[in-house]
């Protein structure tokens, strides 16, 4: 369904029908222990995120509001390090848990990247955390399986969901060279030769930033060709890494780099966003935080930009959620787990996802509430097939997404050829 002014009028009534407004608890005081943890320390929280600019850190302080006002007596401490999509924050972050000095809570994408933590011993069970705070009954039952780990365990609560299969587009761009900024795409060949006729015409069809875009535009690209099921499949073993289906995935993914900026690796995601807003490049697959980038400069969906679903995907929503941790030795756990009742609260999933761009994962929340762009994908992650982000850590552990993280950027830049590439990500799956 392609994403414009029109269609989020009807979302938004068939949101509100759609989304049942289950009872929530209240919470309680957070102070009941859990395994490994201390108890105490509830004057003062120290938060570890990757939110440091933008929409991200609007978000953060959106939440921290929300905080102060349901937590007066708890000090927050703001742990954010900058780096794009949070490599440098993880860094730093597993050279503090390596070190036994971990924050109050951090930062994790929900799914598969905490299982490095968990088979550390890092982090601890939080489900009982749920039932306190009511969550079991207002998150989604999908949702709830997602961030379920393999030992039937929960190790983090989720503050949004994200949707990565997004295409951003300037249509001023579009019609100035003669394509029609309406035009719905069937697949990926129908998308690259409107992509063939931009370049033709001197202009920048697609842009991308650092190697964390690339491998988020190679996820799409991969979900398009394969589609659900096998695109699922290359995360359980059931689809072969070496396979001809995803010879030709890369092979869409060679010619969609081709249509790049060449600056791409001295950018990050705000960068490659803002070429589309600017008028300097035509579209841009990003997640949907890039909306508040949009919004941040008044820019109006179905007029100054467009979004739909990544040619091939419409109907799939690749699925990502920012989460919140206890850490195992944490040194003020009661102040943790303030801080994750607020973030799991209504009023906190509301002041954080209006800023942020995402959708809450409560479902008791009023979607008139939000902005056109996020009604859309509230009706979306209720009605499509959800599969799990590779470059956001809903899909693969963090040493396979390393692993493809490498091998996409000596790809990209030359350093090797497409066979190569492909035995390289077969590899990374271990």
């Amino acid at each position: 369904m392609r994403i414009t002014r029109r269609t989020s009028a009807t979302v938004a009534g068939a949101a509100l029908v759609g989304l049942a407004l289950a009872a929530c608890s209240g919470g309680g005081s957070g102070d009941e222990n859990t395994d490994g943890g201390g108890s105490g320390g509830g004057d003062e929280v120290e938060v570890f995120t990757w939110w440091a600019a933008g929409s991200e850190k609007a978000g953060l302080d959106a939440l921290v509001g929300v905080f102060g006002e349901q937590h007066p007596d708890t000090e927050f401490i703001n742990g954010a390090v900058a780096g794009g999509a949070g490599s440098a924050a993880k860094d730093l972050l597993q050279s503090r848990l390596q070190a036994q000095d971990p924050p109050d809570t951090f930062q994790a994408h929900a799914g598969a990247e905490l299982q490095d933590y968990i088979d550390a011993a890092q982090i601890e069970d939080v489900s009982d955390l749920y039932d306190e705070f009511g969550l079991t009954d207002v998150f989604p039952a999908d949702l709830i399986d997602r961030v379920t780990a393999e030992d039937g365990a929960i190790y983090s609560i989720p503050s949004n969901i994200h949707r990565a299969n997004v295409v951003w587009a300037n249509p001023t761009v579009l019609e100035d060279n003669g394509l029609d900024p309406a035009a719905e795409y069937a697949d990926l060949d129908a998308w690259m030769a409107d992509l063939e006729k931009l370049q033709a015409a001197g202009v920048t069809p697609l842009s991308v930033a650092t190697t964390w875009t690339q491998v988020h535009l190679l996820e799409t690209v991969l979900l398009a060709e394969l589609g659900a099921e096998s695109y699922n499949g290359l995360w359980d073993g059931s689809t072969d890494w070496e396979g001809a289906e995803v010879t030709g995935a890369l092979e869409k993914f060679e010619t969609l780099m081709g249509y790049t900026n060449t600056d791409r690796d001295g950018l990050d995601w705000p960068e490659a966003t803002q070429m589309v807003i600017d008028g300097n490049a035509a579209f841009n697959v990003m997640g949907d935080w890039a909306v508040a980038a949009f919004e941040e400069q008044d820019k109006a969906l179905g007029t100054d930009f467009t979004a739909f679903p990544v040619p091939g995907t419409d109907g799939v929503f690749d699925f990502l959620a920012d989460s919140f941790t206890l850490p195992v030795g944490a040194p003020n756990p009661d102040g943790a787990k303030a801080w994750l009742e607020t973030v799991g609260s209504l009023e906190g999933q509301v002041a954080f996802n209006q800023a942020k761009g995402s959708i809450p994962a409560r479902t008791d929340t009023d979607p008139s509430e939000f902005s056109e762009y996020q009604q859309t994908a509230i009706e979306s992650f209720g009605q499509d097939t959800i599969v799990s982000s590779l470059a956001h850590g809903a899909a693969a552990p963090v040493a396979t997404l390393n692993a493809i993280s490498d091998a996409t950027s000596k790809f990209t830049s030359g350093g090797s050829d497409l066979a190569a590439f492909q035995s390289e990500l077969a590899a990374a799956q271990g």
